[in-house]
Formats: structure tokens, sequence, C-alpha cells
């Protein structure tokens, strides 16, 4: 996440820029532009939360609605409740505690707000992934495989990556007319009739792709291991210093390429589009599965900021 930490610190110190513009050249149009980002942030501040709140139950329902009722598909719904608890406490609840009680609750705001530091580190940084054009001179697009329908069927989400790759395909032939070959990468789950890589291969022969272009790897069952036994194929092939993009949904491609540098894969990503209301759902996850890769890191991060803070407060406390 650290370009998303560097995209956000640059904001921040341009904006330190406009201000101390705006005290040396009183600049009427300096002037304005920090008006509106003014005005912009005090809206965010006073109607933000509540806000958040609103859209997260919001969304919930449309989710649940259109979804499965699973816990990756409920994590709006679980943060607009924790939110609200929390709104609950610090507007009514606070005034009843005893002080010690107080204190100790006292960490919990700067423990929230590290978090979503964190989290806009990391939607920047995904954000910027999408911009990543990989030039028409590929070897292979691993396309990366998700869950099948009726064990058997692509899901509209898994054909949204393949169609994804099959637009890539077309516009290198048309451009360069570099040969390029896909790698449909998935295993078979407990609940699946056959691999996920089998019946992506039957999904784009279904839509003109030549069997010859066609690559499978039916071993994996995680994105990493998607990317190692990816690997190992383009690693038998005759090319040498061999050019790889992967293909999957816009949210998943900044997570997939972590999992690649991690395989020693030198690849880049390429993201289909999701519907919409399933984005915040769709980050929240990804979110939760990166801080969990580093868990070790922000629980230290944490836990020093926890204590520092709960010393803070206790050493203010006698010092009154």
């Amino acid at each position: 996440m650290i370009n998303g930490f560097l995209f956000n610190f640059f904001i921040g110190i341009f904006g330190l820029y406009l201000l101390y513009n705006f005290f040396i050249t009183s600049d009427i149009i300096v002037f304005s532009l920090i008006f509106l980002v003014g005005i912009l942030f005090f809206a965010v501040a006073l109607f933000g939360f509540i806000g958040l709140i609103i859209l997260f139950y919001w969304n919930a329902l449309v989710v649940i609605r259109r979804k499965t009722h699973s816990l990756a598909n409920l994590l709006t719904l679980i943060l607009a409740v924790l939110m609200t608890i929390w709104l609950i406490y610090d507007s009514f609840i606070i005034q009843m505690l005893p002080e010690w009680a107080t204190l100790l609750l006292s960490v919990l705001p700067a423990m929230f707000i590290y978090f979503v530091i964190a989290f806009l580190n990391f939607f920047s940084a995904s954000v910027l992934y999408q911009f990543n054009q990989p030039s028409y001179s590929q070897d292979f697009i691993i396309v990366l495989g998700a869950g099948l329908v009726g064990g058997d069927k692509v899901s509209p989400l898994l054909a949204n990556r393949i169609q994804r790759a099959i637009t890539f395909y077309y516009q290198q032939r048309k451009n360069t007319r570099h040969p390029v070959k896909f790698i449909m990468s998935g295993g078979k789950g407990h609940d699946e009739k056959v691999a996920e890589a089998v019946a992506m291969k039957k999904y784009a022969l279904q839509q003109g792709i030549q069997e010859e272009d066609i690559l499978i790897e039916t071993n994996s069952t995680t994105t990493l291991e998607n990317m190692q036994f990816s690997k190992e194929i383009i690693d038998r092939s005759e090319i040498t210093d061999p050019s790889v993009i992967f293909s999957s949904n816009n949210y998943h491609i900044f997570r997939a390429g972590i999992f690649a540098k991690m395989a020693h894969l030198k690849a880049e990503g390429i993201g289909s589009k999701t519907a919409f209301y399933y984005l915040p759902n769709a980050f929240l996850r990804e979110f939760i599965a990166i801080i969990a890769m580093k868990r070790k890191f922000h629980f230290t991060m944490v836990t020093l900021l926890g204590s520092g803070l709960l010393l803070l407060s206790i050493i203010s406390q006698f010092s009154s």
C-alpha cells in the first residue's frame, strides 16, 4: 500500500503548499480552491459519518437482495452496525460510564482512525492500479478462476474476467499481431463438478478462441497458487523472458499483483468491471485480506498506538 500512502502524502503536501502560496501571494484563484476544499472537508466532517452509515445500510440491503447471504456479502452491514453502536456509545453511553472505563475506551477512536488511514492508502493504491495499461506484446494472459454456478458453469463474475482477457487478446492481435496464449487457472472446489479452468476453457471456446491458444492449470485453490502453478507452465515454455499479464475483477487485481510478486512472477493486472453496488463489499473484503497478510505489523502498530495513548491519558488524569 506504499503507493497509496505516497499518493495521499503528496495530496497533503500539495494542500499545505497551496495554503502557503495563498499567505505569500494572496492569489484569489488559490483562495477559491482552498475555500472549496475547506467547504468539502467541513461537509464530510459534519455529515460524513452518519452519511456513511446510511450508505452502508442501503448498500447492504441491495447486496442482500441480489447476492447470497454469506459473510463476505454482509461486510457493509456489519460495518454499518458497528458504526451505529459507536455513534450511540459516543452520544449517550459514554456519559454513564465510570471514569476508568471511559479512560480505557478512549483509545478506540485512534485505532479507528488508524484503520481508516490504512484503508485510504489501500483504496488509493487500488485505484491507481486501474490506470495500468500493459503493452500489446504479451506472451501469456493468466485468467484467475472463481466459483462456478451449478458446479460446472462459469459465473457472471468469472465471465467478466474471461471477457476482459479476450478483449485484450483481440486488441493485441489487431495492434501488433504478437501471438499470445491464455492460461485458464483454477482447480476443482469441493462443491464443483469440474475444475474451474475446464469450465473457463469451454466458455472461451464458445467465444471463438482457438483451442491451441488455451492452456489450463487445474490444481490451484488460492490466488497465490494461481500464480505459482501458472508460473510453472510459463517456465516450461520455450519463450525467453516472457511478458505476462493476468485478468481478474478490478477490485481484486491489486491484491492479486501482490501474490504474483510472492510467486516471483513478473506480471501486470488488467481488471474487469464489477457491478457498482457490489464494490463497497468487495473493497472491504480485499482490505481485510490485505490487513490479514500483514497482521503482525498492524497488530504491533495498533498495540503501540493504543498503549501510548492510554499511557498519555493516565498521565494526564493524574496530573490534572
